[in-house]
């Protein structure tokens, strides 16, 4: 089970989608069945709201997090819960007669188990209620950088079969599901009748769209590896991955729209698309290797090329584009490590931005997602945590075109040790989204300091 060494709350909020998805796998403790924790923290969110620059609001506010986690280690299986519940309080929503407080749940499943010697299976969930927006991304490249009201869920779960047929060729099967629902429904709708042709009757001229609209959705994805062993420390794989995204709001998301051809010679008609508009199927082949430098130093990464068709679009778009998911990982001493990491891949987007002059949509995002992280105990009982991400992400289709969302994230946090019973800790959250689009670029500062105690 890959170990979290930043606690739940805030500095989740931050971070802990990151060290989740990027943190080397530091094996389970066999020695406990269960164990449960609690934290208190105080904080100041500089920008509670995420919002821009000019209407930017400050908030002090305080931190609640239980935690309980269970991992039964059997002859030929694993199983394991993890559950963290996280309780906000912001004072200055409390003075503005808003409700001032956030809650989120977090759950990780997880059941590891050997049929044979050369026969293993691993299945993963992850689901999360939450209003930030690295959580709901779950370590992927974020899809609305914005901070989002209610009770937003996001669920992957992940079915992987690893086969070793003879002694240097094996294979993995692979299968993720991944369903997000948000809370923001009902698109705002202007319609216009008796209208002269080329246009109907009726029909939709304006769409104010929810993010359940936009973002509500369920993606699928089967992969398949042929992996050759060379040496025990080399290995060298080729694969095929089909994807399939399926947007499940059922509401308009952009009106109808006439424009002119190039030449001017021909008015076009496109009608209001709707949640499904978006919808694309994905085949990707890609070339990967896994290799140990040293005992300590590991490399594994794989790049190719995606072809990605939006088949319900009226425009019906397709494309191809590059594909990588690549990192490296450094373990210097027990229980210190540096990572660096690179993710190329496309990603769902919350702007549809109607472009008046060829009556297209952003359909999505291509994301280049860099990441880093450093743990490192500067004494034994004092460690210090560095997680960095650099995510640019540019928009395929609508009025911003090839515009781009440049997003930076800093996490720091120092954890101080007590006993094996009580630690404190303070940290920084930093985010930067510098953005294409006007008004939605912000910064937002998050300091805290608080307690754990765990037993």
């Amino acid at each position: 089970m890959k170990k979290f060494v930043l606690s739940v709350g805030l500095v989740a909020a931050g971070t802990a989608g990151l060290e989740a998805a990027y943190a080397p796998d530091a094996g389970s403790d066999a020695s406990r069945l269960w164990s449960i924790s609690g934290t208190l923290r105080g904080f100041y969110d500089g920008n509670y709201a995420t919002a821009s620059s000019a209407s930017s609001r400050g908030s002090y506010g305080f931190e609640v997090s239980p935690e309980i986690k269970i991992n039964k280690p059997l002859q030929q299986t694993e199983i394991g819960l993890r559950y963290v519940y996280g309780l906000y309080y912001y004072q200055d929503r409390q003075e503005l007669g808003e409700n001032p407080i956030d809650q989120t749940h977090q759950l990780d499943l997880w059941l590891d188990h050997a049929f044979t010697e050369r026969w293993q299976a691993r299945f993963q969930d992850s689901f999360v209620v939450a209003q930030e927006p690295q959580l709901l991304a779950q370590g992927a490249a974020t899809t609305d950088p914005a901070r989002v009201e209610g009770n937003n869920i996001a669920n992957t779960a992940t079915i992987r079969l690893n086969t070793d047929w003879t002694r240097q060729f094996s294979t993995v099967l692979n299968f993720q599901n991944s369903f997000y629902d948000y809370q923001n429904s009902g698109a705002g709708i202007t319609t216009a009748t008796n209208l002269a042709p080329p246009f109907p009757p009726s029909m939709v001229i304006g769409v104010a769209p929810s993010l359940a609209g936009e973002l509500n959705r369920v993606q699928n994805s089967i992969a398949l590896d042929l992996q050759w062993h060379i040496k025990p420390t080399t290995t060298i794989f080729a694969g095929y991955q089909f994807g399939q995204v399926n947007y499940t709001g059922n509401e308009p998301i952009a009106p109808a729209l006439a424009y002119t051809s190039d030449s001017g010679s021909k008015t076009n008609f496109v009608k209001e698309r709707f949640s499904d508009s978006r919808d694309n199927r994905s085949h990707t082949a890609y070339i990967g290797l896994q290799h140990n430098f040293l005992a300590n130093l590991a490399f594994n990464g794989k790049a190719g090329v995606t072809y990605t068709e939006d088949y319900n679009d009226p425009q019906q778009a397709s494309s191809f584009g590059p594909y990588a998911d690549i990192s490296l990982t450094y373990t210097y001493r027990p229980g210190d490590y540096a990572q660096l990491g690179y993710v190329q891949a496309r990603n769902a987007t919350d702007l549809i931005s109607v472009d008046p002059g060829n009556g297209s949509i952003a359909l999505d995002q291509e994301s280049s997602l860099i990441y880093g992280s450093i743990n490192h105990k500067l004494t034994p009982k004092l460690l210090a945590t560095l997680i960095a991400q650099a995510q640019f992400s540019s928009f395929n289709g609508g009025v911003y075109n090839n515009e781009v969302d440049t997003t930076y994230s800093l996490g720091l946090d120092l954890t101080y040790t007590f006993n094996r019973h009580f630690s404190a800790e303070v940290g920084d959250n930093f985010d930067d989204l510098s953005s294409d689009v006007p008004g939605r670029d912000y910064v937002r500062d998050r300091v805290y300091i608080g307690v754990t105690a765990t037993y």
